[in-house]
């Protein structure tokens, strides 16, 4: 199956069902965010994984094997930066950016998180494994207007 495939039938199960990726991850035993980045083919899910998935949403067969296969990571448009800094945050809005708005609109409704009244905090966290970023990135929620 396409990845579009994929993601529509997911979609349209998730719809059906009336679940949030909440649920979802509950049932998974992982972060919504996770759930909905492998919704959205930008993660692989394990076999037992899958055949969870596929079991609570009543996934087709094909559906569940192709969300066990790699896929092409990245979703945005391809203007890149060359910082690699800067590259990585692009990187993480590639993978991550369609799974972050779609928990977003299903926790607010439609609507963006504000960059103007928006907080952005970096903590360094000690770790033996090597030290590790923290960011933080807080907006206000602000709602489409309907008229």
């Amino acid at each position: 199956m396409l990845d579009q495939a994929v993601i529509e039938a997911i979609l349209a199960a998730k719809q059906a069902k009336k679940v949030s990726y909440e649920e979802i991850a509950g049932v998974l035993g992982r972060h919504p965010v996770w759930v909905a980045s492998l919704i959205y083919r930008q993660a692989t899910a394990s076999s037992e994984e899958a055949s969870q998935l596929a079991a609570y949403l009543g996934l087709a067969p094909e559906v569940e094997t192709a969300i066990q296969t790699s896929s092409l990571k990245g979703s945005l448009e391809q203007i890149v930066p060359v910082d690699p800094l800067i590259y990585r945050f692009y990187e993480i809005m590639q993978v991550y950016g369609m799974p972050m708005k779609a928990v977003i609109h299903e926790m607010f409704g439609d609507g963006i998180m504000s960059a103007i009244d928006f907080t952005i905090d970096i903590d360094k966290v000690e770790d033996p494994k090597g030290d590790r970023v923290k960011v933080v990135f807080e907006g206000k929620f602000l709602p489409y207007k309907k008229w």
